[in-house]
């Protein structure tokens, strides 16, 4: 039996780059919700980093992204089986989910698993917005 990792962090971001040199992780354009004008609404890209610890041997990791209306999975990305050498080191993880299908406005929950094990969550939000209606746009305050 694996310890179950612990999660230090998981971010959205839309993008992230990994340095070829040193391997370092840089996260573009961090999120917590997303406001969209019409629903349902398929959302093309997203990226999910997660950091954890306290993990040694082989794990397979998978990331689902659950209505919390429905309970349904609108988004799923997986590792391969991966070794980690030392429960003492910290590692990390980037998911890219592509063309996530959102029906409706409102919570959402990123679940990530090591061997089907949940050890972490994040929520997420996706919000209606509405556009400005341009006959009271005040043209001071545009930006």
């Amino acid at each position: 039996m694996h310890p179950s990792p612990k999660l230090n962090a998981m971010l959205i971001c839309d993008q992230i780059i990994t340095e070829a040199g040193t391997g370092k992780k840089s996260l573009i354009g961090i999120f917590e919700n997303i406001g969209v004008k019409k629903f349902p609404c398929i959302h093309y890209l997203l990226n999910v980093y997660v950091k954890f610890t306290d993990a040694e041997g082989l794990y397979k990791f998978k990331l689902e992204l659950v209505d919390l209306i429905t309970n349904e999975i609108v988004g799923f990305g997986e590792t391969p089986e991966i070794n980690l050498p030392g429960k003492l080191q910290s590692y990390d993880l980037p998911f890219m989910l592509h063309g996530i299908n959102f029906k409706h406005p409102g919570k959402y929950e990123f679940r990530i698993y090591a061997n089907n094990h949940l050890f972490g969550q994040k929520f997420f939000t996706v919000e209606q917005i509405n556009p400005p209606d341009k006959t009271n746009e005040d043209q001071s305050t545009k930006h």
